[in-house]
């Protein structure tokens, strides 16, 4: 299986593209990989022949480990083990359980007429007595979970795809290694908003909100470089680029494609960009480089009618941005009366360890700033 991100510790073969005792060519695709980032074809790094498949579609591999046999043109036959995969990990499990229940199990007499009283099966439970015997206290707690069970209905395990698997992984490292803390803004967007509703037949063409945020958070970073760092080793590593991720929610995973360069590019060509990396996401057809590029990550919720949140950071990164909706609000004018403007709602949430309170305070003071004066951004 080889490396086809940063992050990957196993992947998935969604198909092959070649059977046992097809040839190939330098170049040519073999497989179709499912990676924790998104689903690549991998091709062939010579010419040969696919000789025999070891991990079938659907089947699961870690890095390093083989996942079928092949031959060259100079290079002899080489049997190689099968790696060991959930599949065949249960298929050998199985007969030991089949033996197991073969044997009276080890457990106390009162456990033996609990289980009974209880439709308790003693072949199912670990003792916690002397030598594993299993006592009441055991039985009884398998029947109190089998009662909830029941009250509970029927219960379908999900299981996870490797791009969730690892997006679980990578939130719990950044809850419980990142101190993390937050500070929001509220944002008059009025002339953005006015801008879009004025042109209701340029929508197409205007870009989103969430673009001028892109555009906006590009130029605040290359202000403030401390932003645009990761926390690695524990250390803080400020990169020359700029690379804004933008947050994009597919059926079963959560990508983050990046904007490579943002703050040097111009808001029509980020607003182009971002509409098709959010449809290759969603098919599935990104690449591992702009998976792993970004330095920074937009994440909006607005588009759902969400006011406010806070965003998890993305780890190596120090800081992630979360977008609310923007909501006609209420203010005193200069002649006594009520008017209204579109604010939104901008949350950051910092890596302490690497920006500090006022840090944060002043990013978003500029970034405001771009925003409700949002000329210099359409440039």
């Amino acid at each position: 299986m080889p490396r086809l991100s940063d992050s990957m510790e196993q992947a998935t073969i969604s198909v092959w593209l070649k059977g046992p005792g097809d040839g190939f060519r330098r170049g040519e695709p073999l497989v179709e990989v499912e990676t924790d980032k998104a689903t690549v074809v991998y091709e062939a790094e010579a010419d040969g022949m696919l000789i025999e498949i070891l991990v079938a579609e659907g089947g699961t591999a870690a890095l390093g480990a083989p996942i079928a046999r092949v031959a060259g043109d100079d290079d002899a036959d080489e049997p190689v083990s099968e790696p060991p995969t959930v599949e065949t990990t249960l298929a050998v499990a199985t007969p030991r359980v089949a033996r197991a229940r073969g044997r009276r199990a080890r457990a106390t007499p009162v456990a033996r007429k609990t289980a009974l009283e209880l439709g308790v099966s003693l072949h199912e439970l670990a003792g916690t007595g002397p030598g594993g015997r299993i006592r009441k206290l055991d039985v009884v707690r398998a029947g109190s979970t089998a009662t909830v069970n029941a009250l509970k209905g029927a219960t379908t395990e999900v299981v996870l795809s490797p791009t969730r698997e690892t997006i679980a992984r990578r939130m719990t490292q950044s809850r419980s290694e990142i101190p993390t803390f937050d500070v929001t803004v509220q944002v008059d967007l009025s002339t953005i908003v006015g801008l879009r509703r004025d042109n209701p037949e340029e929508l197409g063409r205007v870009p989103s909100l969430n673009d001028f945020v892109v555009k906006a958070a590009a130029l605040t970073l290359r202000r403030f470089p401390e932003f645009n760092s990761s926390f690695v080793n524990g250390r803080s590593e400020r990169h020359a680029r700029v690379n804004v991720g933008v947050a994009v929610a597919t059926d079963d995973a959560l990508l983050v494609p990046a904007v490579l360069d943002a703050d040097t590019k111009p808001l029509a060509t980020i607003a182009a960009e971002t509409r098709e990396l959010a449809e290759r996401a969603k098919a599935r057809r990104l690449t591992p480089n702009e998976l792993t590029a970004s330095t920074f990550t937009v994440s909006n919720l607005g588009m759902f009618g969400v006011h406010s949140f806070t965003a998890v950071i993305n780890p190596p990164q120090v800081a992630i941005l979360a977008v609310g909706a923007a909501s006609r609000t209420p203010f005193e004018n200069a002649t006594g009366g009520v008017g209204f403007r579109d604010t939104a709602l901008l949350t950051l949430s910092s890596d302490h360890r690497a920006v500090y309170g006022t840090d944060a305070a002043r990013f978003l003071a500029h970034l405001r700033q771009l925003l409700e004066r949002p000329l210099a951004l359409l440039l």
